[in-house]
C-alpha cells in the first residue's frame, strides 16, 4: 500500500494548523478592545468594565472599554461584526443584541453568521413594575384594570426592538390585553416618565429599576424568570402570577467577529469563565439579580439561536413594522 499521499496530506494539514497555534500561543501581544454598544455609566457598562479589568489581569494585557452607543446597540455590534477576526476586538453584548435583530431594526449584522460566540457570563430576569399612580399590586389586578379601561394600558421601553419592548409585546400576546407601546431613547428617559406617572408599565432590567423598587417609588408585580429573584423572594414569577410559559431573561456575554480562530475563542472562553466566577464580577452580577454562568462557546451559540427564534416569533405574531 502506498502511504505517500496520506503522509503528504497529513504534513500539509499540520503545516496549515501551525500558524494558528503559534498565533494563539502569542496571544494577546497587544491591548484588546472590548466594545460596549451603549453609553458609559449605565449598568451594562459597569459590568463590562469589571470584566475588562479582570480579563486584562488574566491575559496579561490591557483590555480597553470602547463605548459605541446608538441604534439600540446596533452601532457597536456592527463595528465588531466588521472588525478583523484576530481576537483584538470583542463585543460585550446583552439580550437587546438579539431582540434588535429579531425586530429587523438593523440589518447590518447577523446574530448567527456575523460572530463567533465566546462566553455568556450571566442571566437575570426583568422586573415587571408599574407606576404608583396606576394603583395595582399584582398581575391579576393589572389584567383586571387593563380589561376595564377602554384605552387599555401603556408600557414603556428603552426603544423599539429592545428587550423591554418585546417582553411587553409577549405579555400583550399572552394576556390578550389592549396595550400601547411607548418607546424611549434609552431606559433612563423611560424610567423618568414611569416615576412621573406618564407611562404605566415597564418590563425593566434590574440595574435600571432596582433603586426605585427599593425606595418604593414603583410597584414590583412579578419577575419574568423561571424562578423567584433572591433580591425579592416574596415576589412571584409571571408563571406563578397566572401567565404560563413566560420565562424571559436578559443576559450579558462576549462575542468575537466571525472566523476568529477556534483556538483564540477557546482561550478567551476559559479566561472569561474564570473572570465571571471571580468575586468582583460574580458579586456584581448577584447584586444585579443575575445568576453567574459558565459555559462553552457552543452553549452560547445555542442560546443565541433559541432566543432569536423566540423573538422572531413574537415579532411575526405582532405584525409590527419597525424600520
Amino acid at each position: 500500500m502506498n502511504r505517500t499521499p496520506f503522509l503528504h496530506w497529513t504534513a500539509a494539514a499540520a503545516l496549515a494548523v501551525l500558524p494558528t497555534l503559534a498565533f494563539a500561543q502569542s496571544y494577546p501581544a497587544r491591548p484588546i478592545t472590548l466594545v460596549v454598544p451603549f453609553a458609559a455609566g449605565g449598568g451594562t457598562d459597569s459590568i463590562a468594565r469589571d470584566v475588562a479589568k479582570m480579563l486584562g489581569d488574566k491575559l496579561g494585557q490591557t483590555v480597553v472599554v470602547d463605548n459605541r452607543g446608538g441604534g439600540g446597540g446596533s452601532i457597536g455590534a456592527t463595528m465588531v461584526a466588521n472588525a478583523k477576526p484576530d481576537g483584538y476586538t470583542l463585543l460585550f453584548a446583552t439580550s437587546t443584541f438579539v431582540t434588535n435583530a429579531a425586530s429587523e431594526i438593523n440589518a447590518t449584522y447577523d446574530v448567527e453568521k456575523s460572530y463567533a460566540p465566546v462566553a455568556m457570563i450571566g442571566r437575570g430576569p426583568l422586573f415587571v413594575v408599574t407606576s404608583k399612580e396606576l394603583g395595582v399590586k399584582n398581575i391579576t389586578q393589572l389584567r383586571a384594570l387593563g380589561q376595564a379601561r377602554a384605552d387599555g394600558i401603556n408600557f414603556c421601553s428603552a426603544g423599539n426592538g429592545s428587550i423591554n419592548h418585546l417582553a411587553g409585546e409577549l405579555f400583550r400576546q399572552r394576556s390578550g390585553l389592549n396595550m400601547t407601546h411607548v418607546p424611549y431613547k434609552g431606559s433612563g428617559p423611560a424610567t423618568v416618565d414611569l416615576l412621573a406617572g406618564r407611562v404605566q408599565l415597564f418590563f425593566a432590567t434590574v440595574p435600571t429599576i432596582l433603586t426605585h423598587v427599593q425606595s418604593n417609588r414603583v410597584d414590583l408585580l412579578a419577575v419574568t424568570g423561571a424562578k423567584r429573584s433572591p433580591l425579592f423572594p416574596e415576589v412571584p414569577t409571571m408563571a406563578e402570577a397566572g401567565v404560563p410559559n413566560f420565562n424571559i431573561t436578559t443576559w450579558w456575554g462576549v462575542l468575537a467577529p466571525a472566523k476568529t480562530p477556534v483556538a483564540l475563542v477557546n482561550q478567551l472562553n476559559q479566561a472569561i469563565n474564570e473572570v465571571a466566577a471571580a468575586d468582583l464580577v460574580r458579586n456584581r452580577l448577584v447584586h444585579e439579580g443575575a445568576d453567574p454562568i459558565s459555559g462553552s462557546p457552543a452553549d452560547f451559540k445555542r442560546a443565541l439561536s433559541s432566543e432569536l427564534a423566540l423573538w422572531k416569533g413574537v415579532v411575526k405574531t405582532s405584525g409590527m413594522k419597525l424600520q
